[in-house]
């Protein structure tokens, strides 16, 4: 792969967040509290590599509503 092909898969919050059809608050949020998608911090800018991304979406596929996945303890969600 080329450098410029590795430069494009690095995405802004913002088009991570229209890529994953979330917004960009909630990405925000998720890299305060985690549960979110791997990112990278490169000085004051924050940039999201495609494949995280997708490892994050493969990583929230479930078969039922009931299914808890892997591990139910990293879903971003808070209790209470």
């Amino acid at each position: 792969m080329s450098n410029q092909t590795e430069v494009s898969q690095r995405l802004t919050t913002g088009a991570a967040a229209s890529y994953l059809g979330l917004s960009a608050a909630t990405l925000e949020k998720f890299r305060c509290s985690g549960g979110g998608p791997k990112f990278l911090k490169l000085g004051r800018a924050v940039r999201y590599d495609r494949a995280d991304l997708d490892d994050w979406l493969a990583s929230r596929r479930r078969c039922s509503t009931s299914d808890p996945g892997a591990n139910p303890a990293n879903t971003g969600a808070r209790n209470g």
